[in-house]
């Protein structure tokens, strides 16, 4: 069953550096992954591509052809690919049964909030056997400006209620926030939406003629409750594998590793069922039930790491990376000396 994201936000939210950095992580813990780009405008493309909507259509062909700007462009390629829906189902079966695909779609945010053909797709990339989940990026210098994050809260809700899938909102460039000033709020009343009547003050400030609008979408917000955060630093381990945590929970994804791995006994299952499908105890408790621990796992610790002692955290991690990097030039030399002392294959040792 293969199982995958639908990757969407506003224009610079960060999603085709999220694709490319989900792209190494995956890499380096051998698990499969594969990257769809379906911005028919991004000719430019940082993360190795596996399938490319640009092989189908571009957005400069159609602006020239049939005389459209690039938003009325943008919505012509989704439905183009909507009608040609056989062509991604095609190449997506290339990829195989076990196949971790990302949907990097464009940043024009009409296609996640109201506009039929993503939503259509979505459908149908379901009934061809997909686990999706839409993780939804944000970038997190809207937290410090009130108006900017309600507004960032009903699209983020309209998203939701549109997809109609397993959802996860981000707080993408979290390292970058302390750079926008002091947040009025400690991190987690904007991660977990908390009373938002506390920001009555700061929009009355801000726009005072619309209080009564401020309060009522506000309101709007809170009564639907759905809406909450994930923080992410794409270039940080630990906040990328704490995501990752979460997204494999929305979709119900159990990474089963290579019987050539290092893991518990009786762990892997070594019949002939494809590796999403088989039964894994062990995989299965630790990813679905199991308590997350790691340095991003709580918000708290993510607002010391990157807002309240971030030099320190630095700091702190170069001093890490300096003491990995002695243990490995040290591992490596004495396994070269191993190797001298080593006498050749059918041959002899020295005392001999």
């Amino acid at each position: 069953m293969p199982f995958g994201e639908i990757v969407c936000g506003s224009p610079g939210s960060g999603k085709s550096t999220y694709c490319y950095g989900k792209h190494q992580l995956f890499t380096a813990l051998n698990r499969p992954i594969s990257v769809v780009n379906l911005d028919p405008a991004n000719d430019s493309i940082t993360y190795p591509c596996a399938i490319d909507i640009a092989s189908l259509i571009t957005l400069q062909d159609v602006m020239s052809e049939h005389g459209l700007g690039p938003n009325g462009g943008l919505l012509y390629c989704m439905e183009y690919l909507e009608a040609n829906f056989d062509w991604l189902e095609e190449r997506l079966g290339e990829l195989g049964k076990d196949a971790y695909v990302l949907f990097d779609l464009p940043g024009q945010v009409e296609l996640s909030t109201n506009h039929d053909s993503v939503k259509n797709i979505v459908g149908r990339l379901d009934k061809i056997g997909f686990r999706l989940a839409a993780v939804h990026l944000c970038d997190a210098h809207y937290v410090t400006d009130a108006p900017k994050y309600v507004s960032m809260l009903l699209l983020s809700l309209r998203a939701m209620l549109h997809l109609e899938l397993p959802h996860i909102n981000v707080l993408s460039k979290i390292d970058l926030i302390a750079q926008y000033g002091d947040l009025d709020f400690n991190l987690d009343f904007y991660t977990e939406v908390q009373d938002l009547s506390y920001l009555e003050n700061a929009l009355s400030t801000s726009t005072p003629r619309f209080a009564a609008l401020n309060m009522a979408m506000i309101s709007l917000i809170t009564d639907f409750s759905l809406v909450g955060f994930e923080t992410l630093a794409v270039e940080d381990k630990d906040s990328m594998m704490h995501l990752t945590r979460v997204i494999d929970r929305a979709t119900g994804y159990v990474f089963v590793p290579p019987a050539n791995s290092n893991a518990p006994p009786d762990t892997v299952d070594m019949s002939d069922s494809s590796a999403a499908t088989r039964p894994n105890s062990y995989a299965l408790f630790s990813s679905a039930v199991g308590a997350m621990h790691g340095s991003a796992d709580d918000i708290r610790d993510v607002q010391e790491r990157w807002i309240d002692a971030r030099e320190e955290w630095d700091a702190y991690e170069k001093k890490q990376w300096r003491q990995e990097g002695e243990m490995v030039r040290d591992e490596a030399a004495r396994a070269a000396k191993i190797r001298e002392r080593k006498p050749p294959e059918g041959g002899q040792s020295a005392s001999m």
